[in-house]
C-alpha cells in the first residue's frame, strides 16, 4: 500500500500514513461478499438453506457424532469440519458456531442462530443431550432421523420423475407439431381446395389460434404459475393445497402414511431426547409436511395440556391412521413410546415403498395410452385427409 503524499503550509512534502481503505472504503465487490455473511451472522434466511439441510446437515451430523464418539474436542471436531466443508455459506456457519463455543457459548445456544438450518427439533435434541450428558449418542440419533427422511424424500422424488418427465416430453412435442408441423400441412391441404375433414380443420384453426396468441397464451401460463405459487405460500393457501392432497384418490393416501411416517419418527426421537411431551407436540406440527396434519396436533397438543392422555385425543381425529393410534396406545401402556413410533415410522415407510412401485407400475401404461391419445391423435388428424384424398380431389 503506498503512502499519501501532502504538501505541509510551508511547502515541505511530507509523507502520511498509508490509509486502510478496508477499514473505510470496501473495495467493489468486497460489499457483496461481506452483506451474506453479515445476514447468516444476524440469523437471517441462509441462502441455499434447503440443499444444507437436505445434502450436507446428516453427513455432518454423523461425522460430528463419530468425532465426540472418539472422544474429540467440540471446538476440534467443528474446526475439522469446517476444513472439509465445501458449500462456503456451510463452511461460514460452522465456524460461527465454532466461535461462540469457544466463547463459552453451549452447542444448542450456538446452533440456535440459524433456525433454517437447525430448527427445533434439532436445536431441542442437542440441548436434551447436553442436560444427560449424550451429546455424541444425541447427534448420531439425529443423523439417523435426517438420513430416514432424506431417503423417504429421495423415494418420492424419483417415483415421481419418470412420469413428470415423460408428460413434459408429450407436451414439447405436441406443441412443437402444432407450432411448425401442422401448418405445412395445413398449406399442402389448402392447394386442394376441398373441404377437409372436421378433425383436421379443428387442428388447423387451433394451430392457427395458438400461432396467433401463442405469446399471450404463455404469459397467462406463466402468470397462473407465479400466482399459484404465491397463493401456495400463503397460510390458507396451504392449508386448502395439503386438504385437497389429503382428499386426492391413491395420493391422498400416500400423502397420509407419509405424514404418519414423519409424525411417528420426530416424535419418537423428541420423546427418546427428553423433549417434554407438550414441546415435542409443538415442534411434529411442523414436521409433518401437511399444514393439515400439523393443525390436528395443535389439537393434539391441546388436548393434552389439558390432561387427555394423547391416544385418546388422537383417535378422535380421521387425519392419522387407526394402526398409529393403536401403537402409540401400546407405548403409553408399556412407557416406551419412542420405541412404538420408531417401529410405527419404520412400517410407514415400507408402506410408501409399496404404493410408490404399485404407483409407477401402474402410471407406466397409462402414460403410454396418454402419449399414445396425444402425438397419435395429431398424427391421425393430420394424415385423415390423405387417407381420403381420393374424395378431396374430386370434390
Amino acid at each position: 500500500m503506498s503512502p499519501i503524499v501532502r504538501k505541509s503550509r510551508g511547502g515541505a512534502v511530507a509523507a502520511a500514513a498509508p490509509v486502510q481503505r478496508r477499514a473505510f472504503a470496501p473495495r467493489p465487490g468486497e460489499a457483496a461478499r461481506k452483506a451474506p455473511a453479515k445476514a447468516l451472522l444476524q440469523g437471517k434466511r441462509v441462502p441455499g438453506a434447503r440443499k444444507i439441510v437436505n445434502e450436507l446437515l446428516p453427513g455432518f451430523s454423523r461425522q460430528l457424532s463419530a468425532m465426540l464418539s472418539a472422544g474429540m474436542p467440540i471446538v476440534t471436531a467443528l474446526e475439522a469440519l469446517e476444513e472439509q466443508a465445501d458449500n462456503p455459506n456451510f463452511k461460514f456457519i460452522v465456524r460461527n458456531v465454532r466461535l461462540r463455543i469457544e466463547n463459552g457459548a453451549s452447542l444448542s445456544e450456538a446452533l440456535r442462530l440459524y433456525p433454517t438450518i437447525f430448527d427445533n427439533l434439532y436445536v431441542n435434541m442437542v440441548k436434551g443431550g447436553e442436560t444427560g450428558g449424550q451429546i455424541a449418542e444425541t447427534v448420531g440419533r439425529l443423523a439417523g432421523f435426517l438420513e430416514a427422511n432424506a431417503r423417504l424424500r429421495r423415494k418420492i422424488k424419483s417415483a415421481m420423475m419418470y412420469p413428470t418427465i415423460v408428460l413434459c416430453i408429450a407436451l414439447a412435442i405436441a406443441t412443437l407439431m402444432i407450432l411448425f408441423i401442422v401448418p405445412v400441412f395445413g398449406e399442402m391441404f389448402a392447394d386442394f381446395g376441398a373441404e377437409l375433414p372436421g378433425p383436421t380443420q379443428f387442428l388447423l384453426n387451433f394451430s392457427a389460434r395458438v400461432r396467433q396468441f401463442g405469446i399471450f397464451i404463455l404469459i397467462g401460463i406463466v402468470a397462473a404459475v407465479i400466482a399459484f405459487k404465491k397463493w401456495k405460500k400463503t397460510d390458507q393457501g396451504a392449508y386448502s393445497f395439503d386438504s385437497f392432497a389429503l382428499r386426492i384418490p391413491v395420493f391422498g393416501e400416500l400423502a397420509r402414511k407419509v405424514a404418519s411416517a414423519r409424525f411417528a419418527r420426530t416424535l419418537g426421537e423428541l420423546i427418546r431426547g427428553g423433549v417434554p411431551i407438550l414441546s415435542a407436540l409443538e415442534i411434529v406440527a411442523g414436521a409433518t409436511g401437511n399444514r393439515v396434519a400439523g393443525a390436528v396436533v395443535l389439537q393434539l397438543r391441546r388436548s393434552v395440556e389439558v390432561g387427555d392422555p394423547l391416544s385418546s385425543a388422537m383417535g378422535q381425529q380421521s387425519v392419522f391412521p387407526v394402526m398409529l393410534v393403536r401403537m402409540l396406545q401400546a407405548g403409553e401402556k408399556t412407557g416406551k413410546i419412542d420405541e412404538m413410533m420408531q417401529s410405527i415410522a419404520e412400517f410407514y415407510d415400507d408402506e410408501v415403498d409399496t404404493m410408490l412401485a404399485g404407483l409407477t407400475s401402474l402410471l407406466e401404461p397409462l402414460l403410454m395410452v396418454f402419449l399414445g391419445v396425444v402425438i397419435g391423435g395429431l398424427v391421425l388428424c393430420m394424415f385423415l385427409p390423405i387417407f381420403k384424398m381420393g374424395e378431396i380431389v374430386s370434390g
